[in-house]
């Protein structure tokens, strides 16, 4: 039998949160302020639901690869991310549902991550700390869309590329992992990072 584990409608400070039981679903929130605290995940994100909530100076350490999991409804501010994020988005969006116009994120540390495919929604990027290469950040690439359009990629990195500058409304970073990304695009790093060196707005 799955149990549910609920934090919510309360303040948790300087705790280590263990979300580790695979027979578990966990929520986060409503309601939840995690301050100062360590939360460790190695689950799928299916069984982690961020209902609503703030953490602020926590930790957050993903032991498994934590895989498409949507931040929008929390408020992140100066929190420190460890380990493998794939496909996650941080900040408040405003073109989904609106749950998701409750979060933010600022002065969040990602430099210890290794990021794929993640991006940030509205907010200034100038106060995040990004991985450095092997990965790479997309800044505004919106903006920078007819110039990376013009690139010559290796492989079939164009097709990434084309999601990135037709990222949703409030994109305003992606973040890869250049050895993840050219293993499944047929190229190698080293011809990828030769393209990113050309390209407008990377960050590496």
């Amino acid at each position: 039998m799955t149990a549910n584990i609920h934090y919510e409608n309360r303040e948790i400070e300087g705790e280590r949160l263990e979300l580790t039981d695979k027979k578990a679903i966990y929520w986060l929130g409503p309601n939840v302020t995690l301050r100062g605290c360590t939360l460790v995940t190695n689950i799928s994100a299916r069984w982690l639901h961020l209902v609503s909530g703030r953490l602020i100076d926590c930790t957050i350490h993903a032991k498994s690869e934590l895989k498409t999991l949507p931040w929008a409804a929390m408020k992140l501010k100066g929190c420190r991310f460890k380990g493998r994020f794939g496909g996650n988005d941080f900040g408040f969006r405003e073109d989904v549902d609106e749950r998701w116009r409750l979060g933010g994120i600022e002065d969040c540390d990602f430099s210890e991550a290794r990021l794929n495919g993640c991006r940030f929604f509205n907010c200034d990027m100038s106060t995040i700390r990004l991985p450095r290469w092997p990965c790479f950040t997309f800044m505004d690439a919106r903006r920078h869309g007819a110039d990376l359009g013009q690139q010559e990629w290796p492989g079939f990195f164009g097709s990434v590329i084309k999601v990135v500058c037709d990222a949703p409304e409030g994109t305003v970073a992606s973040t890869w992992h250049a050895p993840t990304v050219a293993e499944k695009m047929d190229t190698t790093v080293e011809e990828l990072r030769a393209a990113l060196e050309r390209a407008p707005g990377i960050f590496m």
